[in-house]
């Protein structure tokens, strides 16, 4: 599954997410899925629109079958179609909507269906309504929330994650803040992970939460800011892939994240305020102050809300420990981009390091994947169609020589040297055939195959006559045509007169012998 296509599984599981996670009755499925047939929705594409009812079922019943992996994105057919409204009706939708806020899409369609029997969708209703200040929120009519305390029965029911700024540090000669990622489960309090790191970005959320999920297995939701690094597509993906139900907090709202921001402050005041007071640590020795204020301090102090220490309620709240696959978490923050394997050096560029690949993809156009948390020796291989074609090693190139050999193919199962002599049999067969040796021998006492025999053993071919093409066979043919007086010492007494040991030269001696033996 390529990145685009993940990106449309992960929107299709948000929608039916409630189902998935056994949040509905069996009975009311078919009611939830109807409902969400009629909503608008704003689609991966940026388009807004209803997903219909077919749709949403065949997408939960792929999921069903074989999971996140088995959910594929389908082109809808009316893509790029222009779907407009005139004005008088958006000015109508605007005027009956700032008449009586509360009026749903749906009061207004009626309205517009009675008035110029037209719909307007609701996507485009709410963009128009939004622009002209007619929404719920621009008129003030949105009540204030309803608080809550966050409470779950059991450990691992919920974890809460957050970042937070830290203190300054001393990293190579120089003074760096710090920020520190922290996920807390919400039954007991207990910290399944904090760490302080010198960045704040996906690289450090991925460490962070496999870090957790390594120790403690997976949890059943996981509830996070709504920072832009909380919506990556990898972090979804790895918990569609485990069973995590991923919730975000309301934007611009601070109160909803009480849990973990109360945990904060109780960092910053017992442990963070001892450091500042003190000398400048090093990031190894502020994460090793951390750890050892959970294990020693926070951990085994009474919790103001539970009443019990985050260590024993840990303990008595734990019913089942869910054992994750790392690898299929690792794999959705596995991190791809595309290169062009060098034609002289049979390797690719990732991070301004090189990694030697196959050098029968030099030239190809590949896709290069890797765990940005690896050791980053070694990269995987993949086509652009995503088939898997090996993997890249880490190397130099101004050190290392590249072995580029080729690989043995073993014995071919047709000859070609065989087949050359197959041809080279049947050529002199040919070029022999129209020759009657009874005939000759009747009228000469030496037949033209011993002289061709004799003249190629003079020039050293030790197959004797097979040793002579074609060419030199039909120009000895000739010459012994010409005279029947030829023997074997005129063929010696030529060769011996020949400048050079080639047939061409050979035939001009025996030729002028020939002609002073007539004469």
């Amino acid at each position: 599954m390529n990145r685009e296509d993940e990106k449309w599984a992960i929107f299709w599981c948000d929608l039916l997410s409630p189902i998935i996670y056994e949040q509905i009755e069996p009975e009311a499925i078919n009611r939830f899925l109807k409902a969400r047939a009629k909503e608008q929705i704003r689609f991966p594409d940026g388009r807004l629109g209803s997903p219909s009812l077919k749709t949403l079922r065949r997408k939960l019943n792929r999921y069903r079958d074989g999971g996140f992996d088995a959910l594929a994105r389908k082109k809808r057919c009316d893509r790029g179609k222009p779907r407009n409204c005139s004005k008088e009706v958006i000015d109508k939708a605007i005027e009956l909507k700032k008449e009586q806020p509360y009026r749903s899409p749906r009061s207004i369609n009626r309205f517009l269906e009675e008035m110029y029997a037209v719909c307007v969708p609701r996507s485009t209703l709410y963009r128009h309504l939004k622009n002209a200040n007619a929404t719920r929120l621009k008129l003030g009519v949105i009540k204030s929330k309803v608080r809550k305390r966050f409470s779950r029965d059991h450990t691992h029911d919920l974890w809460v994650g957050d970042f937070e700024e830290g203190p300054y540090i001393l990293e190579k000669g120089s003074v760096v803040p710090t920020y520190l990622s922290a996920f807390i489960d919400c039954h007991s309090r207990w910290i399944v992970d904090a760490r302080y790191y010198i960045r704040q970005n996906l690289d450090v959320l991925i460490d962070s939460f496999i870090r957790a999920l390594s120790i403690h297995g997976a949890p059943v939701q996981l509830y996070v800011d709504n920072a832009k690094v909380y919506h990556s597509n990898g972090l979804k993906a790895a918990c569609y892939r485990v069973g995590i139900r991923l919730s975000f907090r309301p934007p611009k709202d601070p109160a909803a994240g009480g849990l973990i921001e109360k945990f904060i402050q109780t960092v910053q005041d017992q442990l963070e305020a001892e450091v500042r007071a003190g000398d400048l640590l090093t990031l190894a020795q502020l994460n090793k102050a951390l750890s050892a204020w959970l294990a020693v301090g926070y951990h085994k102090d009474v919790h103001s809300e539970t009443g019990q220490t985050p260590e024993d309620r840990y303990k008595t709240g734990l019913t089942v420990l869910r054992q994750v696959d790392m690898s299929r978490v690792i794999s959705s923050f596995m991190q791809s981009v595309e290169r062009t394997v060098h034609r002289d050096f049979s390797d690719v560029r990732v991070n301004n390091r090189y990694y030697l690949v196959d050098s029968r993809l030099r030239g190809d156009r590949i896709q290069v994947r890797f765990d940005p948390f690896s050791t980053w020796d070694k990269i995987e291989i993949y086509s652009r169609d995503e088939q898997y074609l090996g993997t890249g090693t880490l190397w130099q190139r101004n050190t290392a020589v590249a072995d580029v050999s080729q690989q043995p193919t073993g014995k071919p199962k047709h000859s070609y040297t065989e087949l050359l002599v197959r041809r080279h049999q049947k050529l002199l067969a040919e070029q022999t055939a129209g020759i009657d040796y009874r005939k000759v021998i009747e009228r000469r006492s030496w037949p033209f195959h011993e002289f061709a025999k004799t003249v190629a053993q003079l020039l050293g071919r030790k197959a004797g006559l097979a040793g002579l093409n074609a060419g030199e066979l039909e120009s000895l043919k000739k010459v012994y045509n010409q005279s029947v007086a030829i023997n074997r010492q005129m063929v010696k007494k030529a060769f011996e007169k020949a400048p050079y040991p080639s047939v061409p030269y050979f035939i001009r001696e025996l030729k002028q012998i020939i002609q002073q033996e007539v004469t």
